[in-house]
């Protein structure tokens, strides 16, 4: 007798195929995910980084003190159960996730901040839908609730992700603040030039202006997609001074060059280069000052229209190499100095296979980096059974346990200092040389914060 769970295999196995001929993307089954994870456990490069758990996801880092306090938070975390056909088809999480509008738009109270060469980029300050907010808990006692500063992909579209993320947050005592680009979301272009892909001047004069306006509130980072490539670029270029505590990418693309010369699933690619077609097309007699319109728009690929547009301008041509050099999002990776957990899905079809597209030597080597990967999520999809994406609830939960080791940790310099002090006061002139500098080593053997998570 045939059955309904063969009617059901036989129904998915002509799906699989159909989508297979559209996306050309592999789709992996349970014995297949399998075989690719066991080569990826036994790759040389990763060594004694990688950390399993039981609830399908993988912790690569370099151990430290913060990889320590971080890891018994992490395991608390529950991966729950995927509907069979999100973990068997990473694009139905990465279309629901980027191309269906959100439940909810968000309530936005926009300020325009003009640059100091005279463009104009806008902050989108989260505000509601209050009436859909749980109560709000935990930072929201506060005068000075942390800031959440939001970095979209570059292309400008404000995801169902974004926008469902900056709600969670809200409910959870967060401020969050939206980075617009300039000519992105109806933020006015009024120089004859766009930001450059991971050039960090713009997102700096912003950054600047947030800690000035909330000089009491920690700041943290958020990105998606693209959008860290210029989180990334901007956390090297400032290394220790950019104001952040902790930074988190949700499926970030690392290698930006290959990504935009290796072409996408054709879906994907005319969706996007429609997508900015359409968007640069409001500043079409401005823009054919500097570029050929005609090969603007005419364009048929991404890598086509990105050249034309930043490399190819009337008054700054470079090669498509050199310009990859100045904005390339792991250029001064060696001089980030804040805590940056990325988010990431082995099926992502976006950013392509792991093995090719994620820098794994970089999380086993620098202190700063932690990888939490998971075997299917798509492309800033991480979808579950619950209504609360996992990729959000980690991220905030991330951000709270960052915040409450350095708490920790401040608290053990200032008894450490305290008590030598009310040591040395005690000893006679004759000892205190002795006394000072046994507690000095003591108080370097305990903690300094600064250093602490790159032992």
């Amino acid at each position: 007798m045939f059955s309904m769970q063969s009617l059901w295999q036989a129904i998915w196995s002509r799906i699989s195929f159909l989508i297979d001929s559209v996306f050309k993307v592999k789709i992996w089954s349970t014995e297949q995910k399998q075989e690719h994870n066991g080569e990826l456990e036994e790759d040389d490069c990763l060594g004694d980084s990688w950390v399993p758990f039981a609830d399908g996801y993988q912790l690569i880092c370099k151990q430290s003190a913060l990889a320590r306090w971080l890891l018994k938070d992490i395991q608390r975390l529950v991966l729950e159960p995927t509907r069979w056909w999100w973990s068997q088809w990473s694009n139905l999480q990465t279309l629901i996730q980027n191309f269906i509008p959100p439940d909810y738009p968000l309530e936005l109270d926009r300020e325009h901040l003009q640059l100091a060469d005279g463009g104009i980029i806008a902050l989108d300050w989260v505000v509601g839908p209050r009436q859909n907010l749980k109560t709000r808990r935990g930072t929201n006692i506060t005068d000075s609730p942390p800031l959440l500063l939001v970095i979209p992909n570059p292309f400008g579209k404000l995801t169902r992700n974004i926008q469902h993320f900056c709600l969670l947050a809200l409910g959870k005592g967060y401020y969050p603040v939206i980075f617009n680009r300039r000519g992105q979301n109806d933020c006015p272009l009024t120089t004859l030039r766009l930001q450059d892909f991971g050039e960090p001047g713009d997102l700096k004069e912003a950054v600047n202006y947030i800690c000035f306006r909330h000089p009491s509130s920690m700041l943290f980072a958020v990105s998606e997609g693209l959008g860290s490539g210029l989180l990334l670029s901007y956390l090297g270029e400032c290394g220790s001074s950019s104001y952040m505590t902790a930074v988190s990418c949700i499926s970030p693309v690392f290698w930006c060059q290959e990504w935009f010369e290796t072409r996408l699933p054709w879906f994907y690619e005319w969706s996007l280069l429609f997508y900015q077609k359409v968007n640069l097309s409001r500043y079409f007699t401005a823009l054919g000052e500097v570029v050929s319109t005609e090969k603007l728009f005419g364009s048929n690929s991404l890598r086509e229209l990105h050249e034309t547009l930043h490399c190819q301008c009337e008054n700054r041509k470079v090669s498509w190499d050199t310009y990859w050099e100045r904005n390339e999002p792991l250029r001064d990776v060696d001089e980030v100095a804040v805590p940056v957990l990325c988010i990431c899905s082995m099926d992502d079809p976006i950013r392509g296979p792991p093995q090719n597209t994620l820098p794994i030597e970089l999380f086993r080597t620098n202190p700063y980096f932690l990888l939490l990967l998971t075997h299917c999520g798509g492309h800033c999809g991480f979808l579950t059974e619950s209504p609360a994406i996992w990729s959000h609830e980690v991220t905030l939960d991330y951000f709270r346990s960052i915040t409450e080791f350095f708490r920790t940790e401040e608290k053990k310099k200032w008894f450490t200092r305290r008590r030598s002090s009310n040591l040395t006061r005690r000893r006679r002139q004759t000892l205190q040389r002795r006394e000072t500098a046994i507690y000095k080593d003591l108080e370097e053997e305990i903690f300094s914060w600064k250093r602490s998570y790159t032992r």
